[in-house]
């Protein structure tokens, strides 16, 4: 059995599980439920936790669900960072509700919680009494944006890092670190990063002796892993050469945690597989992952083990339990059976017209058909990754008879420095490029029929979807865009705080670049769009609004194009609810069966 039915996405939960944390033998995790983040975890059993709650961490794109610590979880909902002892008394409020709340880090003594907040679009670094009943205080401010507190064990320093605009964290950040007292942090100060080196995911050893980070330095093509010695101030660098940065979309994420016997362990990122390495001193060990298991992320854990996010491409997304020995899966994400009996994706590259080299991942019919119909998939972003972590939208589209390509066009992460900042000032061109090309691999490599292909993406993917339609036409014979953007201008003054200044990498600082806002945006030559196009678009998206696609569809219905228009109510930037989830995958199959003639 496999995915075959928009239903079985539906019903198994696309992104079943977000986060995961481990301490002292206690088990936490974030999971989905009817469109809703719930907290469980595993002390001596699986459970649900604090079941009144809905899970809602605010800042940006969300993520920092929540934090663990010895005796307590800390969870944010509602506006507030609660505790919940993990003797089960019941969850109490430490904050007050207003603004949003991420990213909850209890101190070691359990005496306080540092979260990162945000109000009316000023951020902050906060702390707040663990036991409640006092007014959180600013700790850290001045900076647009706050990521990743983390205690040092004693719990006399703070580490955390902060980036301002036009920076996303991956252009460039600074690691902050503070010595701690009854008031609060004292001696600020810089220890890494700058604006042009991105650094990620402060962590003090066990003992408290050191921190270590990973970086990519300005002139350095792929990351490394950074040590400083708190007393002597002296700097290692414990690997080096290898891609372990991934792009911070969201608060709390986690690639390295100190496990089992006292070693670090961190996942190195190689073209979208993940590996998992042991690292004592500076010496690397590779440690076998999971049967099955090809993609880790939110890595947690202390000397009692190691808690992870684990997926394959016939494996779905499971909390994963490591103890030094052996692997356990403690929660499963999908139905048994339903992210079994796949097709295996194939890694490819091919080259661009001009010349660079372009990745992706190819998943062949499930039919075995030669030369079927395929669509070809632009992940969001853009700077993200599709890696080999289960990949149901894919399955779902080779089950029924399609070839399936996901373009890691150049801004992808996951190849290095340069391939990443490749789109920077180039959006809606070598992405619009690369998938052109992809379009003559797929046909030329004898992968798919040349004639039958179809374009879709989400967000980012959205917009080159439309770009590529409209200067490009005829190379597919239809195209989807879910909540795509389609005017630059309205991106750059409309969208949320988190991406407000991101246009200015990616094409170029206003008013200097006005020119090249008109050139690049969909609206400007959505008059010569000719292929099949079916938009849709939640009602409440906060990062591209409604009236981006409505502006769209105006010009596509007075120029006569065949084209389809569905907004879902209520949803956001991406789908939530199951009925939205199963309508959208039966509406997108329907339309590109239909319009590649597949059968």
């Amino acid at each position: 059995m496999s995915v075959r039915k928009p239903q079985h996405l539906a019903r198994a939960k696309l992104t079943p599980f977000s986060e995961v944390r481990a301490c002292g033998g206690a088990l936490f995790w974030s999971e989905c439920e009817g469109g809703k983040s719930r907290l469980a975890g595993w002390v001596d059993a699986p459970r649900r936790h604090a079941a009144d709650h809905t899970l809602a961490p605010g800042v940006g794109y969300g993520g920092g669900a929540f934090g663990l610590g010895a005796e307590a979880v800390y969870y944010v909902a509602e506006g507030r960072v609660w505790r919940l002892s993990l003797g089960e008394d019941g969850p109490h409020p430490l904050t007050p509700a207003f603004g949003a709340a991420a990213d909850p880090q209890p101190s070691p003594d359990g005496a306080r919680v540092v979260y990162v907040h945000s109000y009316e679009g000023r951020d902050v670094l906060a702390a707040a009494s663990a036991p409640g009943g006092a007014w959180p205080e600013v700790w850290a401010q001045g900076a647009d944006f706050y990521m990743q507190p983390a205690w040092s064990p004693d719990g006399s320093w703070l580490a955390w890092v902060e980036w301002d605009h036009p920076n996303m964290p991956w252009d460039g950040a600074r690691l902050m670190l503070a010595r701690v007292g009854a008031e609060g942090p004292l001696e600020v100060h810089r220890v890494a990063g700058g604006a042009r080196t991105p650094v990620f995911q402060p962590l003090f050893s066990p003992d408290g002796r050191a921190l270590f980070w990973i970086e990519n330095p300005e002139d350095a093509e792929f990351d490394r892993l950074v040590r400083l010695d708190l007393e002597s101030g002296e700097r290692s660098v414990w690997v080096e050469g290898r891609v372990l940065l991934e792009p911070a979309w969201t608060q709390g994420q986690r690639v390295m945690s100190f496990g089992p016997g006292g070693a670090l362990y961190l996942r190195e990122n190689r073209a979208g597989r993940a590996h998992l390495w042991r690292v004592q001193s500076g010496a690397s060990e590779e440690v076998p992952l999971p049967e099955g298991t090809a993609w880790l992320a939110s890595l947690s854990g202390d000397a009692q083990g190691l808690a992870a996010l684990a997926s394959g491409p016939n494996q779905g997304e499971r909390v994963v339990f490591y103890d030094g020995e052996a692997w356990r899966t403690r929660a499963y994400g999908w139905p048994a059976g339903l992210d079994a009996g796949g097709v295996e994706p194939e890694a490819v590259t091919f080259r661009s017209e001009d010349g660079a080299e372009v990745h992706g991942l190819y998943y062949p019919p499930a039919s075995g058909a030669e030369r079927p119909p395929a669509v070809v998939s632009v992940h969001g972003g853009p700077t993200s990754q599709r890696t080999l972590a289960f990949n149901a939208q894919a399955q779902l589209f080779a089950a029924n008879g399609f070839g399936y390509l996901e373009l890691n066009y150049r801004g992808s992460t996951g190849y290095g420095r340069g391939y990443r900042e490749a789109l920077y000032g180039n959006w809606g061109v070598v992405d619009v490029a690369d998938a052109v090309a992809a379009a003559r691999f797929l046909a030329a490599s004898g992968r798919a029929d040349g004639e039958r292909l179809g374009l879709m993406g989400g967000s980012a993917g959205g917009y080159t979807t439309l770009m590529t339609l409209a200067l490009h036409p005829g190379v597919y014979r239809a195209g989807a865009s879910f909540y795509g953007v389609t005017d630059l201008f309205l991106l750059a003054r409309e969208t949320h705080k988190f991406e407000s200044r991101y246009t200015d990498r990616l094409v170029g600082p206003l008013p200097e670049a006005a020119a090249r806002y008109r050139e690049r945006s969909p609206l400007a030559h959505a008059h010569r769009i000719k292929d099949a196009l079916y938009v849709f678009q939640g009602s409440e998206d906060r990062v591209v609004p409604p009236n981006q696609a409505e502006e769209l569809v105006r010009i596509l219905r007075e120029r006569g194009v065949h084209h389809r228009y569905k907004v879902y109510e209520g949803e956001g930037h991406g789908w939530k609810k199951p009925e939205t989830i199963e309508d959208f995958y039966r509406e997108l199959l329907a339309f590109f069966e239909r319009e590649l003639g597949l059968g």
